[in-house]
């Protein structure tokens, strides 16, 4: 037997050891109870077949493996066609450009030279991108490029092709993709110079003067800190950007004043649509000041001595003296209401505008092809070209102006805004000018939060 002193140490110290084991055995009992549950699932799983029950087939084959000496030879055989691609750069001519795209043929420079539509290539701009599949002594084989010359301008794929010794040039519509792109600026010393820095295409720079110039002087009036927003198109073919589109909405914080512009479109306009404040009124006014592109007034709108008669009476027009043969355009978007010969004013065209206004264009030389009453015009679409029919001494155009057929001075009267929206497109504007404000929202988030704070 143990003596008590020592039972009483090996007491105490179980004790100890127990105690501090209590843990263990609480996770080792865990541990098998998750086993034996384990076991009890796989004692109850189906077994899968026996493998070794299984029939079992080697199968034996030589491959032969042709040699690296006869892979090359065949290499070597084979006509090697090269592809290159290069972008044009400043100052390029045909030589320049055929020599960086490896092409060393005499026959494909004289036809691109020659051929009309081949010749295209010789007008792309610089940074545009042009490939070219040549042979290995530098033949061409086929060469293509897109070319885009102005944003009104379809875009086009003009691709030479080789068959032999012939030659072949063809163009088709490229097929373009359209994105969306939106961008913000702040002027620090020009519009152009804060275009630049926000790799904002000149073009759209351009629409933006167009667009905000009845409001803003761009020469005098900005300020520097002054902000804008624009959102516009952009056509890509091939990942690769070919042009910019039109400005689909703009925003410009002048000194303190904002002013917005949204592209609305309609079918039923030749222009296909239109600008408008985001209220839906039209920022285009309703008539040009001018239906010449290019004149000067020879006589305005006041009592004068008839060239003809030699007597006094009151001009209830302005004369704008140009060449024969010179363009005349609609002043406003308006229905053909006379077309034809009319006493002293000769050849005139009548055109009838909303809410009782109308304009006459005299002494016409002759009309636009296919020009006729009840016939729409649009606003700048050429309905006739200056001549000097009629009581005239020479060749111009007498422009009259009319409210509720009484003749007023076109140079002097409040011209007033196009015709606002209304009905079903006042509805289908406001879906367009809701996406825009939204975006202008993403392009100034801190506004947005303003606006949230207010509430």
């Amino acid at each position: 037997m143990l003596p008590t002193d020592k039972f009483l140490k090996l007491g105490s110290s179980s004790k100890l050891f127990f105690g501090s084991s209590r843990k263990t055995r609480i996770i080792s009992a865990s541990a098998l109870f998750l086993a034996a549950c384990a076991f009890g699932a796989a004692g109850v799983a189906p077994m899968a077949p026996d493998a070794a029950d299984l029939p079992v087939k080697s199968i034996t084959e030589e491959l032969a493996i042709p040699s690296l000496s006869e892979q090359i030879a065949k290499l070597q055989s084979d006509d090697q066609l090269y592809i290159r691609e290069e972008r044009v750069r400043s100052g390029d001519n045909l030589a320049s450009l055929l020599n960086r795209l490896g092409v060393h043929d005499d026959a494909a420079a004289a036809f691109i030279k020659a051929d009309r539509v081949a010749h295209s290539v010789l007008n792309l701009k610089a940074g545009r991108r042009v490939q070219a599949q040549t042979n290995k002594d530098g033949q061409l084989l086929r060469l293509m490029a897109t070319l885009s010359e102005g944003s009104n301008q379809p875009i086009r794929n003009i691709v030479i092709s080789r068959d032999g010794n012939q030659f072949t040039a063809s163009e088709s519509a490229a097929a373009m993709e359209r994105r969306i792109e939106m961008h913000t600026a702040e002027i620090k010393s020009s519009l152009f110079a804060a275009t630049d820095t926000a790799q904002i295409p000149d073009s759209i720079a351009t629409q933006i003067v167009d667009m905000f110039s009845t409001n803003i002087d761009f020469a005098s009036d900005l300020r520097r800190g002054d902000r804008f927003n624009v959102v516009y198109e952009t056509f890509w073919q091939n990942g690769e950007y070919v042009r910019s589109g039109r400005v689909l909405a703009a925003e410009f914080n002048n000194a303190g004043n904002k002013y917005q512009s949204v592209w609305f479109d309609e079918p039923g306009s030749k222009q296909g649509g239109g600008y408008y404040t985001f209220d839906g009124k039209a920022l285009k006014k309703a008539f040009l000041k001018s239906p010449l592109e290019f004149s000067r007034v020879s006589s305005g709108f006041s009592m004068r001595l008839h060239p003809i008669f030699g007597q006094w009476k009151q001009h209830k027009g302005v004369d704008f003296a140009a060449p024969s043969g010179t363009p005349i355009r609609a002043a406003g978007d308006g229905t053909v209401d006379f077309v034809g010969t009319q006493g002293g004013y000769g050849n005139v065209v009548v055109l009838k505008h909303w809410n009782s206004y109308s304009t006459a264009y005299a002494h016409m030389s002759r009309f636009a092809g296919g020009l006729k009453r009840g016939m729409k015009v649009s606003q700048g679409e050429v309905i006739g070209y200056v001549g000097s029919t009629g009581w005239a001494t020479g060749p111009h155009l007498h422009y009259e102006f009319r409210i509720n057929n009484q003749p007023r001075d076109p140079l002097s009267v409040d011209i007033p805004n196009a015709q606002p929206l209304a009905g079903a497109e006042l509805q289908r504007f406001r879906s367009v000018a809701g996406e825009m404000r939204h975006r202008f929202a993403l392009l100034n988030p801190q506004d947005e939060n303003v606006k949230l704070a207010a509430r």
